[in-house]
């Protein structure tokens, strides 16, 4: 069974009178990445600020690393990664500057702050000052701090923002190694398309409550969206079929029993047409 890193129950969280997270609950694990998905204010920003005790919940609990996030000791602490969606920085201070700092704040040598430049693909702008960084440079910043100590748990909030796609696979890949060696990683993104295929399970919030949670395979059983055949005829034509999931391989054979068929494709329901469904608006 995979060791629980943090675990969510019941967690509500409001301002006054209005809620802006009701009655979540999930577990994140050891080794796994896990996308929190919902548009602005579903609450995703919120239950990560609740989970680093930047923020007290208002009913429910939260427990890190085995502690309640207020009380998190320095040291267990300092096995926490967190990129805001919003990162900002002394403009002042150099890149090496800069690294060096969050790296004497988690009892980390500077050496390994320079190295996490050298990953992040800002060896040859450790001298500059941030204040001279593009926004897609800054995000580069943040996220190498975020990864200062290994982190047992990282929270990325909008990662990707600012990055083009090169530095986006780049990123990607850290947060495989970083499973890999059995941190839990938690990042939000609008990119849909991009977390497919690259988180092991998704979180799906609308309005401050989780609708829905599973591997991609899971939210497709439990939605039911249909599946689209597409089956290309010896003449160049095309033959469209759609089913449920159910039917999929009768619907297959009945296609691959032609004579004239030369090829044929299957297309499962995309993450923005679950996100939609499950969310009750467009696909994102």
């Amino acid at each position: 069974m995979s060791q629980s890193i943090a675990e969510l129950t019941q967690v509500t969280k409001a301002y006054g009178a209005r809620p802006v997270v009701r009655d979540v609950s999930f577990t994140l694990n050891a080794g796994e990445r896990v996308a929190l998905l919902g548009h602005n204010g579903a609450g995703k920003t919120t239950i990560m600020k609740m989970m680093l005790g930047l923020t007290p919940v208002t009913g429910g609990t939260i427990r890190v690393l085995g502690h309640a996030p207020m009380t998190v000791p320095a040291g267990i602490r300092r096995a926490l990664g967190f990129l805001p969606e919003n990162v900002a920085f002394d403009p002042a201070m150099t890149g090496r500057e800069m690294l060096a700092f969050y790296a004497t704040l988690k009892h980390r040598p500077a050496k390994e702050g320079t190295a996490l430049l050298e990953r992040v693909g800002l060896g040859g702008a450790a001298a500059r000052r941030v204040g001279t960084y593009s926004k897609g440079m800054r995000q580069r910043l943040g996220l190498a701090q975020a990864l200062l100590g290994s982190p047992r748990l990282l929270l990325l909030d909008e990662p990707t923002s600012g990055l083009d796609p090169e530095l986006r696979a780049t990123f990607y890949t850290i947060l495989a190694e970083r499973a890999a060696d059995g941190a839990a990683v938690m990042l939000s993104s609008h990119l849909l398309t991009e977390l497919e295929e690259r988180t092991d399970r998704i979180l799906i919030m609308d309005r401050g409550q989780l609708k829905a949670s599973g591997t991609l395979d899971q939210l497709r059983l439990a939605a039911g969206l249909p599946v689209r055949l597409q089956g290309v005829l010896a003449d160049g034509r095309k033959v469209a079929v759609s089913c449920r999931p159910d039917e999929k391989l009768a619907r297959l054979r009945e296609l691959t029993a032609r004579t004239d068929l030369q090829d044929v494709t299957i297309e499962a329901p995309g993450l923005g047409e679950l996100y939609a469904h499950y969310t009750g608006g467009e696909a994102a």
